[in-house]
């Protein structure tokens, strides 16, 4: 009887010992999800609110005035004001990107404009990153096969020139290039300095664009974004990505000589 009695206290134990994990892994579950939850809640908030609706260059040119006064009587605020909203679009993954560097050349001029976009599409991809791999790098590393493992080792030995390349020539969106380092254990460091770097030149070309803006309103013109595409803007720039890949080609090349030699 006594045994019994043991045995069922044991078990009863036993029961609230696994309840506890369980709970346990629900929090933990929850509290990873969060950030990832918050941001997808932004992206539907922003898509249903329709304002996106109003960004765009028809609105960009009748309220052209407002905006210049309000950088020119407010430089400080404007630039906070400019650069949060910018760091948000990022960090939500909105498709206005490509608008608001061009805004940011208008307002700010080329310069100080790429200066501007820069710090902000860095912090914004920053906040993707860092929240896409708090929820979900230990999930895919558990159950990741033997060859997301090999690709993950490729690619943090070279990341910061993947990264460059990845930034360089825009192949792919923005927000996926902000998921891919954060899923493939890409360093913190390397992936804002990759970032911070590798958007630069193309940056620079459509806050140029914007920093012109004026002349193209006044001429009934809206600016052309594909213009990175063009050949005389994308050839430099392919030949920086070729630059970035120097190191890579050059390990494997001296790996496969010290194997040869051996």
């Amino acid at each position: 009887m006594a045994k019994t009695q043991t045995m069922t206290a044991d078990q009863h134990s036993n029961d609230h010992t696994d309840k506890g994990q369980t709970k346990t892994a629900r929090t933990s579950l929850w509290r990873k999800l969060l950030p990832v939850s918050i941001l997808i809640a932004g992206l539907v908030l922003a898509w249903a609110s329709g304002i996106l609706d109003y960004l765009s260059f028809d609105t960009l040119r009748e309220n052209r005035d407002i905006l210049q006064a309000f950088v020119a009587n407010n430089p400080v605020s404007s630039i906070a004001v400019f650069m949060v909203t910018y760091a948000i679009a990022v960090a939500l993954s909105l498709p206005v990107g490509s608008l608001l560097t061009i805004l940011g050349g208008f307002l700010f001029g080329t310069g100080f404009g790429t200066t501007y976009v820069v710090i902000a599409a860095t912090i914004g991809a920053t906040v993707v990153y860092l929240a896409a791999r708090y929820a979900f790098y230990d999930l895919m590393h558990a159950k990741a096969g033997n060859a997301i493992r090999k690709m993950e080792t490729g690619f943090a030995e070279n990341a910061f020139s993947y990264l460059m390349v990845l930034r360089l020539v825009p192949l792919f969106p923005f927000w996926l290039v902000n998921l891919v380092p954060a899923l493939l254990g890409v360093k913190f460091r390397s992936f804002v300095m990759g970032t911070a770097i590798g958007i630069i030149p193309g940056t620079f070309v459509y806050v140029s664009i914007g920093d012109g803006l004026g002349a193209l309103f006044d001429q009934g013109k809206t600016p052309d974004l594909g213009i990175i595409f063009e050949p005389r803007i994308l050839t430099p720039i392919i030949g920086l990505a070729i630059l970035a890949l120097i190191p890579v080609i050059y390990k494997k090349f001296r790996n496969r000589n010290v194997g040869t030699s051996t």
